[in-house]
């Protein structure tokens, strides 16, 4: 009786965790990261010239249609 009930709460963990695992999305700041990084091995960027390319690559995205920089704030609305 006891085996069984242990049995069945870690299983029940174990399937919980997988859930709360899968469901995790990257955040706009990650996906962002992760576009640029492609570009970046797309193009065959080394050294210097990828550092400069993914700050402008990664500047690009917080920026509005003005040309301004968006707040912290104002990106999370986004």
């Amino acid at each position: 009786m006891k085996i069984t009930l242990l049995m069945t709460l870690l299983f029940g963990l174990i399937f919980i965790s997988a859930v709360g695992a899968a469901e995790k999305r990257p955040t706009p700041q990650q996906q962002r990261m992760t576009d640029c990084n492609q570009q970046a091995s797309a193009k065959m960027l080394k050294g210097e010239e990828r550092k400069t390319f993914m700050s402008q690559c990664l500047k690009k995205e917080t920026t509005t249609s003005q040309g301004k920089a968006l707040t912290p704030q104002q990106q999370k609305m986004s």
